[in-house]
């Protein structure tokens, strides 16, 4: 991981944007920021993201009479680990190089130094994976602790790799995963 790379995923996760793309943004606000090369994926005709390589946004609407409503964006970091083109030009020409992976330990121990704390919050997927968010961003990582048995570790994660960032997770939502999920402080 670079320094760089480094100040991209700290930005997000405290600003709980991209680049200053809100989850909220339009299309074409997306796109006007992260550039028009990007593969678009749907369902249905309610739901629409653009995958931007390592970053995916996100929309819905009523129907197709309706304009399109940002949701939520994530960052596949996991991605990263299989090499290629997987970070745009957009995010490259800012931060230049990305590491092939985002170790959670660092990052943590980088945003706690600039007074950033993510809270434990108790998630489906635990053992395997753990989840934090940051209340103020309202954005929420999942870090990849344990190979379930008999299964290989997917897209060469090493325990400790951050595997998404995502926005956004309100308190509403974190509430009914401590509810359902029970109460932990990852």
């Amino acid at each position: 991981m670079t320094p760089h790379s480094l100040a991209f995923y700290m930005g997000v996760i405290t600003s709980g944007t991209v680049l200053g793309a809100k989850p909220t943004d339009t299309p074409d606000r997306v796109t006007s920021i992260l550039g028009s090369d990007y593969a678009e994926n749907s369902f249905d005709d309610q739901s629409m993201w653009r995958d931007y390589g390592m970053v995916e946004f996100f929309w819905c609407r009523e129907s197709r009479d309706h304009a399109w409503t940002g949701h939520h964006f994530t960052l596949q970091v996991h991605r990263l680990s299989m090499g290629g083109n997987t970070v745009n030009r957009a995010l490259r020409e800012r931060y230049g190089r990305f590491g092939r992976r985002l170790r959670f330990d660092r990052l943590e121990r980088v945003l706690t130094t600039r007074g950033v704390h993510l809270e434990g919050v108790p998630n489906p997927n635990a053992p395997a994976y753990t989840l934090h968010w940051q209340p103020a961003s309202q954005v929420c990582v999942l870090v990849f602790r344990s190979a379930e048995r008999g299964s290989r570790q997917r897209d060469s994660e090493r325990i400790g790799d951050v595997h998404t960032v995502s926005s956004s997770m309100t308190a509403e939502q974190v509430a009914w995963y401590r509810s359902r999920y029970g109460d932990q402080n990852a």
